[in-house]
């Protein structure tokens, strides 16, 4: 059977092309060694579930170590009824994945699941296995938010977290090792102790390392997922420079990385006779996940997560539409959540989305609910034919500008400062949405520095153009956005760039200019 990019569930190395690994599973091996107990708590389809499978391998291929795995997912409320319910359910929960690969520990698990009613006997029994055993005894537990926000499951963790204490203290035995996977990192997880109670912190898990192994995939580890294709399939292609590309917009998500693959493989590669890879695949690739039309369960539960939480949303509102720089602090509880869903992470000390995929995602979530929104009516956004910015060879972007600038001027003229370094960059994005839709792709990447900088970049056809908005600070400022905006350009080689200079004084003037930087020609724009 043909192997294939894997976007849905977990990678198994005999269906699916995969990273290596390896180096990640060494470093979380080594934290087993140690005897720690941690929590693997990353966001959705980042590889939670696939390296705790390889992980269980790697332990059951050694002499000295057993382990079991189980999931909550799907288990359903009988369970966490009580403890009666609870204790001899979870040996049931072991001895079922073992029916497969070990029929007599699975027999014997489930018989001694009757003579478990409760807590004390649990951890009798766990105490009486694991010395009998001789061996190491690692339990994993995935998708632990499923069961996480009641109070059986938290006496579960206090048991083991007392018999985790006294088994340093040589007074017990028990597990080697206990990994929790889920989404949330189960030490600062907000629980409720009774169904009436006022939700709380607590910290059963207090025992638990900080799990500090990276899982995104860097550019050196997706080669090695490019290389394991190539060789099986024969195709040429440049495998570092294609894996930086995709790590530039994924930053290494591991779903996102896939998926990009998959888009090549099955959907890119099989349009043209030509079957190598190319960089530019890549770039076609994020052109066809980007889609405002696009998407899949890890896009809804962004913007589940997103209109779920209203502090949430209008934070990254102001990061994303409006360039608003913010200092990143776990400690607060919106960007902790951020953080925790994969949204935020953090970029030189300041917040900064995920990944660029992300970053288009919401821009066009949010940019879509600004312009049906009766506000966004009365602001009398221009009707205009869009032909007349597009000629034979591309894209006009000047007479864009120049028409942006006029609609600013008449109706945007009279507005405070306050308002317009609030809302004027979203009211060029919402200008230039119908301009572009239908006809070519608008990609906003934010570069937030003190200057409070983003670039948009429009492809149509077969040519890309760049548009920095930038909030102007004074000459020094401008010279290094300047340089900026020049390297950037380099990247895409490009030697014509835009600038659209927000002016935010009392005394502003609005004009134009024709700028040559360096080897660069770049038409600037003043409102």
């Amino acid at each position: 059977m043909k192997r294939k990019f894997n976007d849905t569930g977990l990678c198994v190395a005999n269906r699916h092309y995969m990273v290596d690994t390896s180096n990640k599973i060494a470093q979380i091996l080594h934290l087993i060694e140690q005897g720690e107990y941690f929590t693997i708590n990353r966001p959705r389809q980042f590889g939670k579930t696939t390296t705790l499978a390889l992980l269980f391998k790697a332990l059951n291929q050694r002499e000295d170590y057993l382990a079991f795995k189980i999931s909550f997912e799907g288990v359903g409320d009988a369970m966490f009824a009580d403890e009666q319910s609870f204790c001899p359910a979870l040996l049931r929960r072991i001895a079922q994945p073992l029916m497969f690969t070990n029929p007599e520990l699975s027999e014997f698990f489930t018989a001694e699941s009757k003579q478990v009613r409760n807590f004390e006997e649990l951890s009798q029994w766990i105490s009486r296995y694991i010395a009998q055993t001789r061996k190491q005894v690692v339990l994993m537990i995935d998708e632990v938010d499923k069961s996480s926000n009641n109070q059986i499951f938290l006496h579960f963790l206090g048991m083991l977290r007392e018999k985790y204490l006294q088994r340093n203290e040589g007074q017990d035995y028990t597990f080697q090792s206990v990994i929790l996977a889920g989404v949330h990192d189960v030490k600062t997880l907000k629980l409720k102790i009774r169904p009436d109670a006022e939700q709380k912190y607590n910290s059963p898990w207090n025992i638990a390392v900080d799990f500090t192994v990276d899982l995104s995939f860097n550019a050196d580890e997706i080669v090695t997922m490019l290389r394991d294709y190539q060789q099986e399939t024969g195709m040429a292609m440049d495998a570092p420079a294609i894996a930086e590309k995709l790590y530039y917009y994924t930053s290494g998500y591991p779903y996102l990385v896939s998926k990009l693959c998959k888009f090549i493989d099955e959907a890119i590669l099989p349009a043209r006779a030509n079957q190598d890879w190319i960089v530019a695949d890549v770039d076609a690739a994020f052109q066809l996940i980007a889609r405002e039309s696009y998407t899949t369960t890890l896009f809804d539960s962004l913007a589940k997560n997103l209109e779920n939480d209203p502090e949430l949303y209008d934070m990254v509102f102001q990061i994303v539409m409006n360039g608003k720089p913010l200092t990143f602090t776990t400690t607060n509880p919106v960007i902790y959540r951020a953080h925790l869903h994969g949204i935020l992470v953090e970029s030189d000390g300041q917040c900064a989305v995920h990944n660029r995929i992300y970053e288009q995602k919401i821009y066009a979530h949010m940019l879509s609910k600004v312009l049906i929104a009766d506000m966004m009516k009365s602001r009398t956004i221009p009707a205009f034919p869009s032909f007349e910015f597009f000629t034979e060879t591309g894209l006009n972007v000047p007479l864009i500008l120049q028409k942006f600038q006029d609609f600013m001027k008449e109706h945007y003229s009279h507005k405070d400062a306050e308002f317009l370094e609030r809302e004027g960059r979203l009211l060029f994005l919402a200008y230039l949405k119908p301009i572009i839709n239908g006809r070519g792709f608008e990609f906003k990447e934010p570069n937030v520095a003190e200057e409070r900088r983003m670039d948009v970049v429009i492809t149509y056809r077969q040519s890309r153009y760049v548009i920095e908005l930038k909030r102007w600070a004074g000459p020094k400022a401008h010279q290094a956005g300047l340089q900026q905006l020049s390297e950037y350009l380099d990247m895409y080689s490009l030697k014509h760039g835009y600038l659209l200079i927000y002016d935010f004084s009392r005394h502003k003037e609005y004009k134009q200019e024709q700028i040559a930087f360096q080897d660069k020609d770049i038409f600037a724009v003043w409102v």
